[in-house]
């Protein structure tokens, strides 16, 4: 019986093995979605380990009334669905700032996860789709926020 359970754990080990994922070392777009009024974002995506990475965006937004950014760090963990899809998940924070003309500004800080599906094209290209949950604590950006992004990356 003993030898058994050995011999289930090698195969499961050897399959997890054979199915990791390559994640590129740097990754370089752009993340557009809501954002809360930040619209898109340039996102830059680190390689940390083999199936760990580093997620950081600014949303910078100018309008007629108001101006800001919003800065996201997030520590991704990824998996292989199949073939080239990936899925990943994760979570992080971030620091933000609203000016709004005749009512002040505000400065803000929270607390974001991220979940989201991957494609990795034969060039050096991946396509994504994530969600975006977050918790603000600030005047103006406080509760629950969160969005749906399409991201589109330039991986070297």
């Amino acid at each position: 019986m003993k030898k058994i359970f050995l011999f289930i754990g090698f195969l499961t080990l050897s399959f997890f093995t054979a199915n990791a994922q390559e994640i590129s070392d740097n990754a370089i777009g752009l993340r557009l979605g809501d954002n809360d009024g930040f619209g898109g974002e340039i996102s830059y995506q680190r390689r940390l380990s083999d199936n760990n990475r580093l997620e950081i965006d600014l949303g910078l937004r100018n309008g007629k009334n108001y101006d800001g950014f919003k800065a996201t760090a997030l520590y991704q963990w990824v998996w292989q669905l199949e073939n080239r899809f990936n899925w990943y998940a994760g979570a992080g924070g971030g620091l933000g700032h609203w000016n709004i003309d005749n009512a002040g500004s505000d400065t803000f800080i929270f607390a974001a996860g991220v979940v989201g599906i991957e494609y990795n094209f034969d060039i050096p290209l991946i396509l994504s789709l994530d969600y975006r949950p977050e918790i603000g604590f600030g005047d103006t950006y406080d509760g629950f926020n969160s969005d749906f992004g399409l991201g589109i990356r330039y991986q070297f």
